[in-house]
């Protein structure tokens, strides 16, 4: 969900070489003055306290600010069958107080150093995080390891916080006619795994989750042996450690956790299709998921080569997609392709269009299918296997010029069976993507039988699929 609440490895650029490595990545040719005494780029700090907690700490001393989150490994796939929404609903509840620090003093805290918070859940990880200046680190993390095990509960903070979750539900899905498709069409596309259940939770289901459901969920998965802290920021990696023995390594280790096994999806056998029709529709359109491995399930280098095929087929004006579609036949006021790479299970990848006033839907989705079906015989030209590999490479060294963006790239990762390893090398696995790997991910993924095709509309009869003509 969306953010809601009012041994050492080299990574970090100085932010003077930012622009040039990014140009460097495009296939600029350009001089660099040189420096008398550059200075050695900031080295990532990777450790584990004794009680299990993992740390990554990512130094930039550009400015004394430090952005802190700490990220559990428990996500809306790991609720009990029945209680879906629990995990975002505790999110919220993290903010009723301890004993130590009753409800608000936390918030308050932080608003009065002049900081900011937030939180977030997804499938896979919950985090929350704050963002300050150094000199109040410590502060953060006694305040975050305090709820870490010390919440208090009552149904006078829960039953309204309830409420409140069903109101984010009711502005984030049910007013949003292509936000509920979208939860239609994930439904329909796991048929076993629990990443068929909304982030937020079914409806009927969130209005039955009370205290006891949100103390045992807690209870079950918080803990320092099932959390990531990352801190990006003025600091160092033996700063942040001393720090974090102080106040996180005073929590003791709690339960014992082992691989996280979830029910698993069988072989996809055909095509699936779901429509959703809504009078406030004024465009209609037309989705498409397909299964596609995660980077931590892919084969070496397929994750690599479904997020090159994303980019090739639907990133931006120039993609495949926006330009036959939108640009040539004007079908289409806008299309494109995405790909979810981070996540601990079998993940997906999308294709999408919006018709043009006037145009049939079932005419857009052909159209969408004739360039899939090229892709497939020809795969990408060279020069469009460039300047994707330049674009995404170039938005790697870019995001080294943002904590919270850094922060968030290494607590996903870690969250979802990756590594700081497996970061640190992104740019050179882009790199080694050739056109033949982009081909054969495509064929062995852009198969109709592995995909829902979602069509929103505003009439029923406006949602009849386009049937593909065989030999």
């Amino acid at each position: 969900m969306p953010d809601r609440h009012p041994g050492f490895l080299s990574v970090m650029v100085p932010a003077v070489l930012i622009r040039a490595l990014a140009l460097a990545a495009a296939g600029a040719v350009f001089l660099l003055p040189l420096a008398r005494s550059a200075p050695a780029a900031p080295a990532i700090g990777h450790f584990t306290l004794a009680n299990g907690l993992e740390v990554v700490v990512i130094p930039d001393h550009r400015t004394p600010v430090v952005t802190h989150m700490l990220w559990y490994k428990v996500g809306s796939a790991d609720e009990q069958p029945g209680k879906s929404g629990i995990a975002h609903f505790l999110e919220h509840l993290m903010f009723k107080g301890t004993a130590k620090n009753p409800a608000g003093r936390f918030s308050q805290a932080v608003a009065t150093i002049g900081g900011q918070e937030n939180a977030f859940t997804s499938t896979d990880y919950t985090g929350y995080f704050q963002r300050t200046s150094r000199e109040y680190l410590k502060t953060l993390m006694e305040f975050e390891a305090d709820r870490m095990t010390g919440l208090v509960l009552t149904d006078a903070n829960v039953v309204p916080e309830r409420s409140v979750i069903l109101e984010e539900r009711n502005m984030r899905v049910d007013n949003d006619p292509s936000a509920r498709l979208s939860e239609q069409v994930a439904a329909a596309l796991y048929l076993n795994h629990p990443y068929h259940h909304p982030t937020l939770g079914w409806r009927h289901e969130m209005e039955t989750l009370n205290r006891e459901d949100a103390l045992a969920f807690y209870g079950r998965f918080y803990a320092p042996n099932n959390a990531v802290l990352v801190v990006a920021g003025d600091v160092t990696a033996d700063e942040v450690k001393t720090l974090a023995e102080e106040t996180y390594g005073r929590v003791e280790r709690r339960g014992v956790f082992g691989p996280r096994v979830r029910p698993q999806e069988p072989e996809p056998i055909a095509a699936r299709q779901v429509a959703f029709a809504d009078p406030r529709v004024t465009q209609s359109s037309v989705q498409r998921s397909y299964l596609a491995p995660s980077a931590a399930r892919a084969k070496p280098g397929e994750a690599e080569a479904l997020d090159v095929l994303a980019h090739v087929l639907g990133s931006g004006s120039n993609s495949l997609l926006y330009r036959a579609l939108v640009v040539d036949k004007r079908l289409a006021t806008n299309a494109g392709a995405w790909y979810v790479e981070t996540a601990l299970d079998l993940s997906r990848f999308g294709v999408y269009a919006t018709a043009a006033t006037g145009v049939p839907l079932s005419k857009v989705e052909a159209a969408l299918d004739e360039v899939i079906v090229a892709f497939l015989e020809r795969g990408p030209d060279a020069d469009e296997l460039e300047r994707a590999k330049s674009r995404m490479i170039a938005d790697y060294v870019y995001a080294q010029d943002n904590q919270a963006t850094l922060a968030r790239m290494y607590g996903a990762a870690l969250t979802t069976g990756l590594t700081v390893e497996d970061v640190l090398a992104r740019p050179a696995r882009l790199r080694a993507v050739t056109a033949d790997a982009v081909r054969e991910a495509a064929r062995l993924y852009l198969d109709k039988r592995r995909s829902v095709t979602g069509y929103l509309v505003k009439d029923i009869k406006d949602a009849a699929p386009h049937e593909e003509k065989r030999s």
